[in-house]
């Protein structure tokens, strides 16, 4: 039966370019609605710039730049990390186009109308020295879960706890740095803890295959019951204080919805954009199904406030909601906020090719809820052995000796002697078509690309048992060798069907290669007889380390700019005076240095272990290695910048940076100094 589809990603805040986070969730929903078009099924697959928010509102003020302007300049970057990588949306919309202003303000009157928005005097963090009331992720603090320090205002990115900023234990501004005030403020909550909304997600969430079971598990303890008897689930604040940049809530002259309000519903705008008179009719077709996919840190929102909300508006509800963990590099968290990761920009800068990274991604996601890793060695050696050792092998073993020997030309239905073996290992490979597609359909990539590596190892053997280049040697053996190749490119053809959801770009090569029309999911199953192919040409080279490399490197346009003049004694000028809010944003710590060690492959750096008060220790590498041996360091206190984004390398995660002084010309004043502190001093004291 054919299916109607209405696919979205989370939608990426636009206060930044894209992180390698995004890139897994689009191409893992891309693959899903490319495989889903294959099968002959209708799908809309959309996205669209988050928008609204005070962080976008205090960006664009440092920027000098209007929230829209902003935003603009955000979005105008976009279109060339989705090409790269392949990642193919209908249509890319932003939440403060007028679809989203109309479509949330109308839901807000239908829950209104339904008697689930009420309203109540809050107490809301108050920045003195800032003069205004702080959004949630501008007050940080200690979770009141798992006490977690260093949390933002809404949730935990550790536990996952979503709470009011209010609870947070030992706040403080992110803005100022000042402990915040409370202050009065009327807002506006829409009523979740309602029985009504309790009743509905209840019965919402237990539908089978609407969330997987970790998901489930997750949020059910939003229905446990409190001390006084009633489920958990808290009514949701909807409502922020002027100044803010978002949706005016109807009648009412200084409030705004919260971002979290507004931000879903630019699913719905963004499908409106595109289909415009046909979006009701679509929406309210019962064959259309919603399907989301998000990543795991905002599943509450998407399973808990999405649907309700939908539901009490009178709208449809999603179908599935497809969760997926984090992307870790080397075992390293990624966070956007933190400023760790791969920046795919920078991937696709350095030539590296965007399939490679679509197959790893692919082959390792699951079903599941599961973080994956990029482990720059097992990417290398999984790309050449897998694209192009068994895959692209096959083509490039087979087609030069048609192409010399028979004009291009398959064999077709081959009489030759042990023809019968190719027939067997082709209905071998077009029996398992099926099973593939079970698992591209559940979301199995790694399950499935395994399955079809499987298959492509099976053809390369039937290659190695045949050895096309040994019958080539003998004339008599001129049908064996026809049928032989035939066979491979046969099998090639029917590997590049189940790939081709991973692998668009490679494979639409391949179809130009063999002269077919673009395949789809049942060409698979069918032979192409006595056809005729076209020359063979390269399709894919292997991934080299030295390249991978520099993935891990700062741009050569990353070095500071030379010093103006004048130059003080020391050889650089004083950079531009800056105001004590900018010096309070760094956060300078003393630190112990429990332990200095050289770092193998490189001629620069010492990787420094680091007691910074905190009840861990630090890794951070620092380029000192020319000044100091590993045991003059040892044991000695320094001082080092504590709230530095850490940096992925190739050796690892560096969390911080060692402070040390020189000569801004080390070549005519030669000499490194690592700062050090007065004796008595402790780890973890902060420099003011």
């Amino acid at each position: 039966m054919q299916r109607q589809l209405f696919v979205t990603t989370a939608l990426p805040y636009a206060n930044a370019a894209f992180h390698i986070g995004h890139m897994m969730e689009y191409i893992q929903a891309d693959i899903w609605v490319r495989f889903q078009r294959m099968q002959g099924h209708t799908v809309r697959f959309v996205c669209a710039d988050d928008a609204h928010g005070a962080p976008i509102m205090i960006a664009a003020e440092k920027a000098g730049l209007t929230p829209q302007a902003f935003v603009a300049q955000i979005a105008a970057g976009r279109q060339a990390y989705l090409d790269g990588f392949h990642i193919a949306f209908d249509h890319w919309h932003s939440t403060d186009a007028p679809e989203n202003h109309a479509l949330a303000q109308d839901i807000y009157r239908a829950l209104r109308a339904e008697g689930l928005i009420t309203e109540r005097v809050i107490e809301q963090f108050f920045d003195p020295q800032k003069g205004m009331f702080l959004p949630d992720r501008f007050i940080k603090g200690e979770c009141p879960r798992c006490g977690t320090a260093d949390q933002y205002g809404d949730n935990c990115e550790n536990c996952g706890a979503v709470y009011l900023p209010t609870d947070l234990k030992n706040p403080y501004s992110a803005l100022s740095g000042a402990t915040p005030v409370l202050k009065e403020s009327r807002h506006y909550f829409f009523q979740l803890s309602h029985p009504r909304a309790v009743e509905f997600l209840q019965g919402w969430t237990q539908t089978p295959g609407r969330l997987q079971p970790e998901v489930l598990n997750k949020i059910s303890e939003w229905f446990a019951l409190g001390d006084d008897g009633k489920p958990m689930l808290a009514d949701w604040d909807i409502s922020r204080d002027a100044p803010y940049f978002g949706i005016r809530i109807p009648d009412t002259e200084d409030k705004y919805f919260y971002v979290w309000l507004d931000a879903p519903i630019g699913y719905l705008a963004s499908l409106k954009a595109l289909l415009g008179a046909e979006f009701e009719p679509f929406l309210a077709d019962p064959r259309t199904e919603q399907v989301h996919f998000i990543g795991k840190d905002i599943v509450t929102f998407h399973t808990l406030f999405w649907p309700a909300m939908l539901h009490f508006s009178g709208r449809k509800v999603p179908n599935h909601i497809h969760v997926h963990g984090f992307i870790t590099v080397s075992g390293t968290k990624m966070s956007k906020s933190r400023g760790t990761g791969i920046s795919p920009l920078r991937y696709l800068e350095l030539g590296l090719n965007a399939e490679w990274l679509r197959y790893y991604i692919a082959a390792k996601l699951s079903a599941r809820v599961d973080d994956i890793d990029f482990n720059p060695e097992d990417f290398i050696a999984r790309v050449n052995s897998d694209l192009v050792g068994k895959f692209v092998n096959i083509a490039s073993r087979a087609a030069g000796f048609l192409n010399k020997r028979f004009d291009g030309r398959l064999a077709g239905h081959s009489q030759a002697p042990g023809a019968d073996e190719g027939r067997a290992l082709l209905a071998q490979l077009r029996e398992s078509g099926d099973g593939i597609a079970q698992l591209l359909d559940g979301r199995e990539y790694g399950k499935a690309l395994r399955d079809t590596m499987a298959l492509a190892d099976k053809v390369n053997a039937y290659v190695d048992q045949h050895k096309p280049w040994e019958l080539a040697k003998k004339p008599e053996l001129s049908a064996q060798l026809h049928d032989v190749c035939s066979t491979c490119i046969e099998a090639f053809r029917v590997l590049s069907v189940y790939l081709k959801p991973v692998l668009p770009a490679l494979v639409e090569r391949v179809e130009r290669f063999l002269g077919v029309a673009p395949l789809q999911w049942a060409d698979a199953q069918q032979a192409l007889g006595q056809h005729r192919i076209g020359a063979y040409e390269h399709l894919m080279q292997r991934a080299d380390a030295a390249q991978v490399a520099k993935l891990f490197e700062a741009p050569a346009d990353a070095a500071p700019p030379a010093a103006p003049e004048p130059a003080l004694p020391g050889g650089q000028a004083l950079a531009p005076t800056i105001g004590i809010d900018d010096f309070s944003k760094i956060d300078l710590r003393l630190a112990r240095i429990v332990k200095a060690e050289t770092v193998e492959g490189s001629s620069k750096l010492l990787r420094l272990t680091l007691d910074v008060g905190e009840g861990r220790t630090r890794n951070v590498f620092s380029g000192i290695r020319s000044a100091y041996q590993p045991e003059q360091l040892q044991g000695k206190m320094t001082l080092m910048v504590a709230n530095l984004a850490p940096r992925t390398m190739k050796f690892g995660v560096s969390e911080g940076m060692v402070l040390a002084a020189s000569h801004a010309d080390e070549k005519a004043v030669p000499g490194l100094y690592v700062l050090e502190p007065w004796p008595g001093a402790q780890p973890g004291m902060r420099v003011r």
